[in-house]
């Protein structure tokens, strides 16, 4: 399938064929809804908690006697019932990240591709180079493309004049070419790539 290359000024120059199995395969919603639980679940701290009975400060010393008082029976002050106690089944430190299988991811990541240039939100550039690190220049090249939200993959480094250029831009994200994942694909409107992402991308998924 072949694609016309614009310029970073939406000018025309020239044309690239992308690979069928990477940008032209079935869309599969359930492949990308199993990709996006596993990066959101990897992305958890997983540090959040309560203090469990043990953690309580306090004395152990039982409070009343056992029997005589007409009070309910009481070990000491750490219970759940009592101010300050613990909290029961409440969070604690582990691991939220779950399984998935290398090719599943893979095949993940080409459904998203596809799933942009099946849409027409998949725009190729010839590179993603800045003079300067200005951003009003580069909002107004932007601009001509018209995205309410975009992902613009570049190649193996981000050059650092355009990623300054378009830090402060709302709804422009780069990334290298070896960042590109699926969550980040679906997250934003429009999927920019330049011809050496698209080369790198290629090699990484053929």
């Amino acid at each position: 399938m072949k694609l016309a290359v614009k310029t970073l000024d939406n000018k025309a120059a020239g044309e690239i064929t992308l690979e069928k199995s990477v940008f032209g395969i079935e869309v599969r919603d359930d492949i990308l809804n199993q990709m996006v639980k596993y990066q959101r679940n990897k992305a958890r701290s997983g540090n959040h908690k309560v203090k469990q009975r043990h953690e309580i400060s306090g004395t152990g010393k039982k409070p009343h006697a056992q029997k005589g008082t007409g009070r309910a029976r009481a070990g000491d002050k750490k219970r759940n019932i009592d101010r300050g106690g613990q909290t029961v089944f409440g969070p604690v430190v582990r691991d939220h990240s779950t399984e998935l299988p290398k090719k599943v991811r893979q095949l993940a990541l080409k459904t998203a591709l596809s799933a942009k240039a099946a849409a027409g939100k998949l725009v190729i550039i010839d590179t993603a180079t800045a003079k300067d690190h200005k951003t009003k220049p580069m909002a107004a090249a932007l601009g001509k493309f018209e995205f309410a939200s975009a992902l613009i993959i570049s190649g193996a480094e981000v050059d650092a004049n355009f990623a300054r250029a378009t830090a402060n831009l709302p709804r422009i994200d780069v990334l290298p070419s070896q960042g590109a994942n699926v969550y980040d694909i679906l997250r934003r409107d429009t999927l920019v790539l330049t011809k050496d992402a698209v080369n790198d991308i290629t090699e990484r998924l053929k």
